[in-house]
């Protein structure tokens, strides 16, 4: 594997959060990163998951403190 390459795992599909006029679909999923535990992930999808945008990806712990938060 490159160094800018990785491998990800859509574990569970949560939500759309919103969709863009071009298609495009901000989503919350919990997503394993090159094998490790899943993380809540929020980013930008193409349709069918074929390309991803930049986002952030949170620790059950971290998602709790957003959810207070909010």
């Amino acid at each position: 594997m490159a160094y800018n390459e990785f491998d990800y795992n859509i574990v569970e599909e949560l939500g759309i959060l919103s969709t863009s006029t071009k298609g495009w679909t901000k989503e919350l999923n919990l997503i394993s990163w090159n094998g490790r535990e899943p993380k809540y992930d929020i980013r930008d999808w193409a349709p069918n998951h074929e390309k991803m945008g930049k986002g952030v990806s949170l620790t059950k712990e971290e998602a709790e403190v957003l959810k207070k938060l909010l």
